[in-house]
């Protein structure tokens, strides 16, 4: 455009000189041919466009928005044509209670009220990118600034519109994944109407009240309290039980000796057993008897 305007102001002078004298004239021609060759690379190089990777060119001619889309590369297009560059790549959108962790600063989480009516905080980043096809309809009815008008609001006000079919505690542990599913389904088609590709929903973080999460910990305390509990007493039954076991040995072991040793058993194993002692160099009395007649024997040599 500025080499078509410089080549316009050029050909204007050119004419002006030729008609005022002889002498000047002859700059004239010159300035003219100048001025032609400028207006045409003006118009060759506006007829030449370049879309980046990742984006498309949506066209516009006096205003009109054309229905038609520029892909990646070089294209001859008419001059007039104002070439508007949308990106169709993937995009990230973060709503975050964490400072500056988000899109917007400060805490942007988004808080939503639960079935019990707990307020419950969430976290959460969305996916998406513009489908290249509706690019021109979606430039025509919401602009380049679909992020602000688009994607924050209906994601905030769809996540409020399911938050309220569950209560806090399975949101925050049992049915967080049907929650994410059930919001990435109302997401995807308010997105899709308007010419937007959700890819996916991740749900960051969910943030209970205090109150329920202390409460929380309590009962997962006090459930490991009581498996610590159980462990106790089946170890206590399983020593009792061997304790058990044990006595019942012994007992019938002393039975079985009781039934089976005789009188003459017993006299022999006394008799088996002095003699033994007689043998041994520290036995020094041996005291052999039956009944009330004991013998007295002395090993000294």
């Amino acid at each position: 455009m500025g080499f078509t305007i410089i080549g316009i102001i050029l050909l204007i002078a050119g004419y002006v000189v030729s008609k005022i004298n002889d002498k000047i004239q002859i700059f004239g021609k010159p300035l003219m041919g100048i001025g032609g060759i400028l207006v045409l690379a003006g118009i060759l190089f506006a007829s030449i466009v370049q879309i980046d990777a990742g984006h498309v060119g949506v066209k516009k001619l006096y205003g009109q928005v054309q229905p038609d889309v520029l892909y990646s590369g070089l294209h001859m297009i008419n001059p007039l044509v104002d070439v508007e560059p949308v990106e169709t790549r993937t995009q990230n959108y973060t709503m975050s209670g964490v400072h500056n962790e988000g899109d917007k600063v400060g805490d942007d989480a988004i808080r939503v009220l639960s079935a019990d009516g707990l307020e419950v905080t969430i976290d959460l980043t969305v996916l998406y990118r513009v489908i290249p096809e509706s690019a021109p309809n979606l430039f025509k009815q919401t602009g380049l600034d679909y992020k602000d008008k688009i994607v924050r609001p209906i994601s905030r006000t769809k996540i409020r519109d399911n938050a309220v079919y569950y209560d806090a505690v399975s949101l925050y542990s049992t049915k967080r994944d049907e929650f994410q599913a059930r919001i990435y389904k109302t997401i995807e088609d308010e997105f899709n109407k308007r010419g937007l590709l959700l890819e996916n929903l991740l749900i960051r973080n969910i943030a209970l009240p205090t109150s329920v999460k202390n409460a929380i910990e309590s009962k997962i305390n006090a459930e490991q309290e009581a498996q610590k509990m159980q462990f106790v007493l089946q170890k206590e039954r399983q020593e009792a039980d061997r304790k058990r076991v044990e006595a019942q040995g012994i007992a019938d072991y002393q039975r079985i000796i009781s039934e089976s040793l005789t009188d003459k058993q017993l006299q022999y194993e006394q008799i088996k057993t002095m003699k033994e002692l007689a043998a041994s160099t520290n036995a020094k009395i041996i005291i052999m008897g039956k009944g009330n007649a004991p013998m007295i024997l002395d090993t000294k040599n």
